[in-house]
């Protein structure tokens, strides 16, 4: 929240100015806040998303990264399409998100980079039926890279996923969590052919090698682009 301003300010700015306009310009078609102590509390992360879910928005939260607020559940609460984090996320959380259909989206290189091992809960999230997904959380500030084989390295050493469910929530899970599983997320008939080929004799060398590219190429609908 800017210092020149109050929170209550500042969500009247986001949800009276910001939004309307994003959804006018068709800027945006998810909202997400980042519900967290210290950031946006679960009262205003609310107010934010039932404002941006009136105006057509789809919805997405920042939970439960740095302390179990509850963020998990108000993401169930809402119906919102994913909570993205939930390092701190109990079983609690992990029933809601499972009753009203909400996909946990693990960011396991934030975690890398801040230096923690608090990962979230995934074997618990997996065995209730959640479609997990699997990110790089690409930012300077606390997931400073694009590298989603690294990623698919600590999702099966740091989380003890297996390879194939690393593979799956970075790929079919991960496209249907931004709303496009029809079109991407797999080599099917009809949808676009976007896939990356490795120099690797097996598919579970993409999680066990890290730190050196072993990408052989990149295509986007059938067209190598690398």
């Amino acid at each position: 929240i800017p210092r020149e301003c109050s929170a209550h300010q500042y969500v009247d700015l986001v949800i009276n100015e910001m939004l309307p306009r994003v959804v006018s310009e068709k800027l945006a078609e998810f909202c997400d806040v980042f519900c967290e102590h210290g950031y946006f509390d679960i009262a205003q992360s609310r107010e934010i998303l039932t404002a941006a879910k009136k105006l057509g928005l789809k919805l997405r939260l920042h939970a439960d990264q740095l302390t179990n607020s509850g963020g998990a559940k108000l993401a169930a609460e809402l119906r919102a399409m994913t909570a993205d984090h939930l390092e701190k996320t109990d079983e609690k959380g992990i029933a809601a998100m499972q009753a009203d259909g909400v996909q946990p989206v693990l960011l396991p290189g934030s975690i890398y980079a801040l230096g923690s091992t608090g990962y979230p809960r995934v074997r618990e999230m997996i065995d209730a039926g959640l479609a997990v997904v699997i990110a790089t959380d690409f930012n300077p500030g606390s997931s400073p890279t694009p590298s989603m084989p690294m990623i698919l390295s600590l999702a099966c050493t740091q989380m003890k996923m297996s390879p194939a469910e690393a593979i799956i929530a970075s790929t079919i899970n991960a496209a249907y969590s931004l709303n496009r599983g029809d079109k991407i997320g797999s080599l099917e008939m009809g949808k676009s052919a976007n896939f990356s080929i490795f120099d690797y004799e097996d598919y579970r060398e993409i999680a066990y090698w890290f730190g050196f590219p072993r990408t052989h190429s990149v295509y986007v609908r059938g067209e190598r682009v690398r």
